[in-house]
């Protein structure tokens, strides 16, 4: 068994990045290609108060520069995550949520998790999002809603 974030109750806290016995935390964002809609006024990217859409490290939300963004063609853009740079803050899945789709969301990398027996994130998760999943499956993902 390993830990995993299940995605539909994590509230984005914070404590991801912060409670991880490693520095920087084996937790990372991942982004949902098939549910982004490959906006030009990205949530998970822009600060919520950007006026000018310019790629300025003051408009961008990530503190750390992890999401990359790239032209495709007019009006869509490519949103990646250079995971090396993240730290599991959660601050653009929050805004991706909150003000998106929902494609950017948090997951254990388990390339890097040392899977300890008791998880200090999943010990001081507000919102029980931290759950045991069978190593054959390690991974829950985001999907698009059935209607």
């Amino acid at each position: 068994m390993v830990w995993q974030i299940d995605p539909l109750k994590c509230i984005q806290c914070g404590n991801c990045a912060t409670r991880c016995v490693l520095t920087p935390s084996a937790v990372k964002c991942v982004h949902a290609f098939a549910v982004c809609g490959h906006c030009r006024l990205c949530f998970g990217y822009f600060q919520p108060e950007t006026t000018h859409l310019h790629e300025g490290a003051e408009n961008q939300l990530c503190p750390s520069g992890a999401l990359m963004r790239r032209f495709i063609e007019e009006p869509y853009y490519q949103y990646t995550i250079d995971e090396p740079l993240c730290f599991g803050c959660g601050k653009c899945v929050k805004g991706c949520t909150t003000f998106g789709n929902g494609s950017l969301f948090l997951q254990v990398r388990h390339d890097r998790c040392v899977n300890c027996n008791e998880c200090a994130i999943a010990r001081s998760c507000p919102a029980d999002a931290f759950v045991r999943r069978p190593a054959s499956q390690p991974y829950i993902l985001k999907e698009m809603p059935t209607a």
